[in-house]
């Protein structure tokens, strides 16, 4: 049977009396105070800070069981009037899995001290508009973005996880799949909110210029005129051959990065999963080294105007976030020096490149499975666009192979022959044994 750790806080409201006053002793508060304007963001952030001290005292198992895989821990607060400006009286917080996420953050190099500092040291702030209402932060840091999930979501997350462990424990962290670090329930105001935490594939140090979500696909896989006129919009397949556009690594980097995405998209096909993305953004070192030139020209004019203003007073006005904006301007849009162990995702581009960048490329939106929803909507797209039509909505063994195909030709041929990805190739590998989706658990 799983195990499940509640607990409640009730903390009473003051009582009056008119014939009798007693002496009140005030306990200083010694966790964070969590302002946030939104109290779901709060509450998140107390949750975390919570269960990632709550943790701290209980050991590390030796190995995990099939019940750390259904376990979960729950508190509710009522009553609660500390911060009430803040923090709602009465919320609940629900962590999933907690001895498999903890896991998982070790396996991906993250200490939980980082983690919870990133997730609570000032609020995550809402990076761009989500698709479907539904939220979508980054930490303030960047190290961690924060994505607001459906019920059904969480369901698959419980399906999937187990295959996942084995797969990231087996390839020893070595991949491109979303790294998946903590799963969440927040109850705020008799409404239930889920969040998913993971890794941000851009990072933080390096300003991405363009940005691409891919699937392989051609049929609707424009940006709208819309999203195009953002300030980093999200670009799409047609738009990436539109522009010409090609990844310059050198060779032995590019085997390496299509061996991993092979490995991983092939352990998506054996779990029917399809409909996933290579998030692809690009860091154009020319034009961050004229930005940080205009930045700087800018603090030298204010400091000659009389301004005297300082790095730390310039990084203030023009930063959304001071508490770490000193250590970006020190590590300056400009800059090359990142570190290869935090951005995992990052590659750059090979010596005499066309284009100096650096890329960051990572797998996402990875649990759809190809159900009788997707069945359908496979028959209606070739009915609309016909049989011959690339369309997003085909099987998964089919999604993979396209999406293999698409991938290898975005790099740069390595030689007059052509692109390397010809010689990899992808084959599905229906017998490679990987643990499949157990059916989805009912949420209480």
């Amino acid at each position: 049977m799983a195990s499940t750790a509640t607990s409640t806080i009730n903390i009473p409201t003051a009582s009056v009396s008119k014939t009798k006053t007693k002496k009140k002793h005030f306990v200083s508060q010694k966790v964070s105070v969590f302002r946030a304007g939104n109290p779901l963001i709060s509450v998140f952030m107390w949750g975390v800070n919570h269960s990632v001290n709550e943790l701290n005292h209980v050991p590390v198992p030796v190995m995990l069981l099939p019940d750390d895989f259904k376990a979960n821990s729950k508190i509710k607060v009522t009553n609660h009037l500390f911060n009430k400006e803040n923090l709602p009286s009465n919320f609940k917080f629900k962590e999933y899995c907690p001895q498999v996420f903890r896991n998982l953050r070790e396996r991906f190099g993250i200490d939980d001290m980082d983690y919870q500092v990133s997730l609570t040291r000032s609020p995550p702030y809402n990076e761009c508009e989500s698709r479907n209402g539904m939220l979508f932060l980054k930490s303030c840091d960047g190290n961690f973005v924060i994505k607001q999930i459906s019920s059904e979501d969480v369901a698959d997350m419980h399906g999937f996880l187990s295959g996942y462990h084995e797969y990231i424990v087996n390839c020893h962290g070595n991949s491109v799949l979303p790294q998946f670090l903590g799963m969440y329930r927040l109850g705020v105001d008799g409404e239930e909110t889920y969040m998913l935490v993971m890794r941000n594939v851009f990072g933080h140090r390096l300003t991405v210029h363009t940005k691409y979500d891919l699937k392989g696909s051609l049929v609707s896989r424009e940006a709208s005129d819309k999203e195009k006129g953002k300030e980093l919009p999200t670009l799409k397949d047609v738009d990436l051959l539109h522009r010409c556009q090609k990844l310059y690594i050198d060779d032995e980097q590019k085997r390496l990065f299509l061996e991993k995405l092979k490995r991983d998209v092939e352990f998506l096909a054996n779990l029917k999963i399809m409909d996933y993305s290579l998030l692809l953004g690009i860091h154009d070192m020319q034009r961050a080294e004229q930005e940080e030139e205009l930045e700087q020209h800018a603090v030298s004019s204010e400091t000659e105007n009389g301004g005297n203003i300082s790095v730390n007073q310039f990084i203030t006005v023009h930063s959304p976030d001071a508490a770490f904006s000193f250590h970006s301007f020190q590590k300056s849009a400009g800059s090359v020096d990142y570190e290869p162990f935090m951005d995992c995702y990052a590659i750059k581009s090979a010596e005499g490149a066309p284009q100096r960048a650096v890329y960051f490329m990572g797998l996402i939106d990875i649990l759809t499975q190809y159900d009788a929803k997707k069945k359908a909507a496979h028959a209606a797209k070739t009915v609309k666009h016909g049989a011959g039509a690339e369309i997003s909505t085909v099987n998964p063994e089919q999604y993979a192979k396209r999406f293999m195909d698409f991938i290898s030709n975005v790099f740069a041929p390595s030689s007059p022959g052509g692109a390397l990805g010809s010689s990899l190739g992808f084959h599905f590998d229906s017998g490679r044994g990987v643990q499949q989706p157990v059916a989805p658990r009912l949420l209480d």
